[in-house]
């Protein structure tokens, strides 16, 4: 799963070993936005991996992490409450290939 935050971009995946267990491998490609949403988790980097960080998490707490950040949304426009700029400029992109999605399946 890809999640897009205002301030963190992660990608939460099972664990290979243990599809349905209690762990979650949740990966970042950015430094520290792992431990803006779960600070208390022990991050790790893979060299030339696709995500450079990662941590295990448990299941539950990436869903409570979640719903909390769902509960402190206070924006109206999404890309507008992103204030880093190279960040924007990637959830941007992200965006505009999603909107160019959009328009092919509405013809």
């Amino acid at each position: 799963m890809w999640i897009f935050l205002n301030d963190a971009f992660l990608s939460v995946v099972a664990d290979r070993e243990d599809p349905k267990g209690e762990r979650l491998l949740v990966r970042a490609r950015r430094q520290g936005d792992i431990e803006r949403v779960f600070p208390e988790a022990s991050v790790f980097s893979v060299d030339g991996a696709d995500y450079a960080f990662r941590a295990w998490v448990p299941r539950q707490r990436v869903a409570e992490a979640m719903a909390a950040r769902v509960g402190e949304i206070d924006y109206p426009n999404f890309k507008n409450a992103i204030h880093d700029t190279a960040y924007h400029d990637a959830a941007l992109s992200a965006w505009s290939a999603m909107h160019a999605y959009q328009s092919r399946q509405l013809r």
